[in-house]
């Protein structure tokens, strides 16, 4: 069974193969969550900010209007964490799709068990109480860890949850090194498999989006620090 404070979490599953997807309802009932399927995007981006669900499952090909498509147009009136499953593998679509602010990302076939294990990652991020605006040091960068904003001397940087996330890792521990399985834990709550390039693809754009100057060093084998706390 699912753990206690994740029991009855409303989960809208997004996805065109409907045996697939009563098959993925089916085992994730079996662990004590509420599942409703919709098969194409025009319904889901309407269905998924009124019903507001505890977690969205998105896939990309399906029919209507594609998963980018839909978290593109919920995002601004849906908070909830949004975990794309698709048989895409590109790493294309998996950037796009943590920029429009999807929260994690799972090629099919996906073993069941690690779906769950992500859904309860993603959970348990959302139920931790909102702590107040901190920094937690004097500097040109405030972070606001209940609407995932972040400024620089005042002005808000258009940064998504994932690179919000990674920033304030990384920003804490400034002048140490952060390395990926640290920052997978921080962005997802799970541990770096030795294999994602998710860590690495969220640095390179957050570096893009970040003031001019060196802010984060790569240290090859280690992980990343960050130069700057001013």
């Amino acid at each position: 069974m699912t753990a206690p404070e994740f029991e009855y979490a409303r989960i809208i599953l997004v996805e065109d193969d409907l045996a697939l997807a009563e098959l993925t309802a089916t085992y994730l009932e079996s662990h004590g969550y509420l599942v409703d399927i919709i098969t194409d995007g025009i319904a889901a981006a309407e269905t998924i900010p009124e019903k507001a669900p505890d977690l969205v499952i998105l896939d990309i090909m399906i029919p209507g209007l594609d998963g980018l498509g839909v978290c593109r147009q919920i995002r601004p009136r849906y908070d909830g964490p949004i975990i794309f499953l698709t048989a895409r593998g590109d790493s294309i679509d998996e950037i796009l799709g943590l920029e429009l602010g999807a929260d994690d990302y799972l090629a099919k076939p996906v073993e069941p068990r690690r779906l769950l294990a992500r859904i309860r990652a993603s959970l348990r991020r959302t139920i931790q109480p909102a702590t107040n605006t901190t920094p937690s040091r004097p500097s040109a960068f405030s972070f606001d860890l209940a609407s995932f904003e972040v400024r620089y001397n005042g002005s808000v940087l258009p940064l998504s949850q994932p690179e919000f996330k990674l920033l304030h890792c990384l920003f804490k521990q400034s002048g140490e090194i952060v390395s990926r399985d640290d920052i997978m834990k921080s962005i997802r709550g799970i541990e770096y498999d030795g294999l994602s390039r998710t860590a690495d693809i969220l640095v390179s754009e957050l570096r893009k989006k970040l003031p001019p100057g060196e802010w984060i060093k790569t240290i090859r084998g280690q992980g990343y620090i960050w130069l700057n706390s001013e």
